[in-house]
């Protein structure tokens, strides 16, 4: 297994889903004080950036799924997101095969411009079927799908990066090409960043070699440590990107006064899932997981229970109290996880909380790890916080 030595001096960073989708992030009727619309996001990710986040991802969907009957489009939400926030930065998800990347490039510097620099996006290769063939678009076999997306984000970074831009694929043709204006010059940033996810064997290889960074669903320690392996090990043998990738991690948090409530709420959840939803979702991502060549793909052993929370976040096991979470989130930086990707019941409530009561012991904890290893916790790069009690 490839090693990765956790990066004890950057502090974690955290990001949240944003729920521009009806329904919340569980397939389920228990209440969820959580609204799909602008106003209520507009004012949740206020809330984030203030609580100390860094990053918030708007999902992408055409079609109906997760038991969900609205959704809004992923860009264009994001781009108002960035016009309604100041420091926070939004990965907007978009599917190769639905965008050609240089549209989508253009858009994105134009994001990036009106933003100070703060646009991101999230290249998803798409498990749905039926919105590509609704849509009267071609769809490829599982592995194709990652041939696809890997010639799209070299696309992405060639066009931002370069004057005159050049490449021949099996998907996308550009010739002597150039963009103007660039995206904004931000220190330390070569590009808007790209984050890529998956879990199959065909997805980490495609991220070790062209990704900003690798997102995976929900996973326990030992599961992530094998993808992150995975990744750096097609890194080491043909990495193109000029970094190595960094590695974000979904979890659902359920952070309540005790571990027996925290525990609780899990089992009502599950208990009042839309089962009719989840087991449409379940036989809907089979073409995601059981599909690839060797069924090491997303969802491939998920259960009734980790679906219900459509990203297995339940799986990460962020439930308990404040100091319980905290404690599994520094577990995760040991073994490479340098970002966790949060959902919650109740967003704007529980995003507020996670930033009072969680982050505070979460940074407690990254500098001991540090000191305990010889180094100390680079504060200069936490992000700034406004919220009272807050790090």
């Amino acid at each position: 297994m490839t090693a990765h030595p956790a990066d004890y001096e950057t502090p974690l960073k955290f990001a949240y889903w944003v729920p521009n989708v009806s329904g919340g992030l569980v397939v389920s009727t228990i209440e969820q004080r959580t609204n799909w619309e602008f106003d209520y996001n507009k004012k949740l990710a206020r809330i984030a950036e203030d609580a100390g986040f860094e990053y918030a991802l708007t999902q992408t969907r055409y079609a109906a799924s997760y038991g969900a009957d609205k959704q809004h489009e992923a860009t264009s939400f994001s781009l108002a997101l960035l016009a309604a926030t100041e420091r926070l930065k939004v990965i907007a998800a978009v599917h190769p095969g639905m965008w050609h990347p240089g549209v989508l490039a253009k858009f994105i510097i134009t994001a990036d411009h009106l933003s100070g620099g703060r646009a991101a996006v999230n290249v998803v290769s798409g498990w749905l079927k039926d919105e590509f063939t609704g849509f009267g678009l071609p769809w490829l076999e599982h592995d194709e799908r990652y041939v696809r997306t890997e010639e799209f984000i070299r696309v992405l970074r060639g066009l931002w990066t370069e004057c005159d831009y050049s490449q021949s694929g099996a998907y996308y043709d550009i010739s002597n090409f150039t963009l103007n204006p660039p995206p904004v010059d931000v220190p330390g940033r070569a590009h808007p960043e790209i984050f890529f996810g998956g879990n199959s064997t065909a997805a980490q290889a495609a991220a070790g070699r062209v990704a900003d960074w690798y997102f995976s669903n929900g996973r326990d320690l030992e599961g992530f440590q094998e993808n992150i392996a995975g990744v750096l090990a097609a890194a080491e043998q043909g990495r193109t990107a000029p970094a190595r990738p960094r590695f974000g991690l979904n979890g659902f948090v359920i952070a309540r006064d005790t571990e027996k409530e925290a525990k609780e709420t899990l089992r009502e959840i599950v208990a009042k899932a839309h089962r009719p939803a989840v087991e449409g979702f379940a036989q809907a991502v089979k073409e995601a997981g059981q599909s690839t060549k060797d069924g090491k793909g997303m969802w491939e052993d998920s259960t009734f229970e980790d679906l219900v929370q459509y990203n297995d976040g339940f799986r990460t096991k962020l439930i308990g109290t404040p100091e319980q979470i905290a404690e599994r989130i520094v577990e995760y930086k040991k073994i490479g996880v340098n970002l966790l990707l949060t959902c919650y019941l109740h967003f704007q409530e529980e995003v507020e909380a996670f930033g009072r009561d969680i982050l505070p012991i979460v940074r407690e904890l990254e500098a001991d790890l540090a000191r305990a290893h010889g180094t100390s916790l680079n504060t200069d790069l936490l992000p700034e916080t406004r919220l009272a009690g807050a790090a």
